[in-house]
């Protein structure tokens, strides 16, 4: 597993004080990206390789919001690879092992050339671990949209929202749906936050939010103007079993 430690800074917070949804998404993605930087892997080693990793899917399990000044272990590790697809795990942990977040991913390899998927190169191999998965559902590339849909106002992409694959950063789309199903209620832990990307969105695109509430589940899919979704963000209640003290 590759790890590092954290404390909650108050801009990474929400108004109750909590790490907010977006903030835990980056400390997820800034810890698989750290971990590409320490084997050497890095943004330059695929800029020069042209290539990307980019993100097919998402399941977190928030079991515990983390609270401003709580010191955090964030960790990760790659429990499978095949050709095209790569499994990894991610953890947010208080210092004592605490669970407060559990995570599973899909990822592929992209090339910045070709603009096309592509067969992982051999130097990921070097992620492998062989520390088990977690013991979560499976993590399925499709999600379901079911409900009455509600559709939301439009939001253009802009400069802030970017990364630097120069398209709409992964934690900015949950934040976008977050904000889409804030009037049907404040979401809050313990839940599940399940992610599909299926297109990327660019500056200057318009995405156009319709939420769908189903049995408890809000499903967001932020589409452009003709339909075509760019991304699916689904929040659903975990069973109270799961949630910490």
């Amino acid at each position: 597993m590759y790890s590092f430690t954290s404390r909650v800074r108050y801009s990474e917070c929400d108004e109750h004080a909590q790490l907010s949804l977006v903030s835990l998404v980056n400390y997820l993605q800034d810890c698989s990206t750290f971990h590409t930087e320490s084997l050497g892997l890095g943004i330059d080693f695929m800029a020069s390789n042209h290539f990307a990793w980019l993100l097919a899917a998402w399941q977190i399990e928030v079991l515990r919001l983390p609270r401003f000044c709580d010191d955090i272990v964030v960790g990760t590790w790659c429990y499978d690879m095949s050709r095209t697809l790569a499994k990894r795990n991610f953890s947010i942990c208080a210092p004592d092992g605490t669970p407060y977040v559990q995570a599973d991913s899909l990822w592929f390899t992209f090339d910045t050339q070709t603009q096309r998927p592509c067969r992982i190169p051999d130097s990921e191999r070097a992620y492998l671990t062989d520390e088990p998965r977690m013991d979560m559902p499976e993590t399925h590339r499709k999600l379901e949209v079911a409900g009455t849909p509600r559709v939301g106002t439009p939001i253009v992409v802009s400069e802030q929202n970017l990364d630097t694959n120069g398209h709409v950063n992964n934690a900015q789309y949950v934040l976008m749906a977050e904000q889409a199903v804030e009037d049907t209620g404040h979401l809050s832990a313990p839940m599940r936050i399940c992610v599909q990307y299926r297109m990327q969105a660019h500056l200057g695109d318009v995405l156009v939010p319709t939420v769908h509430e189903q049995d408890g589940t809000r499903t967001v899919v932020l589409a452009d103007e003709g339909g075509e979704a760019y991304t699916v963000v689904s929040f659903a209640p975990l069973a109270p079993a799961l949630a910490l003290s």
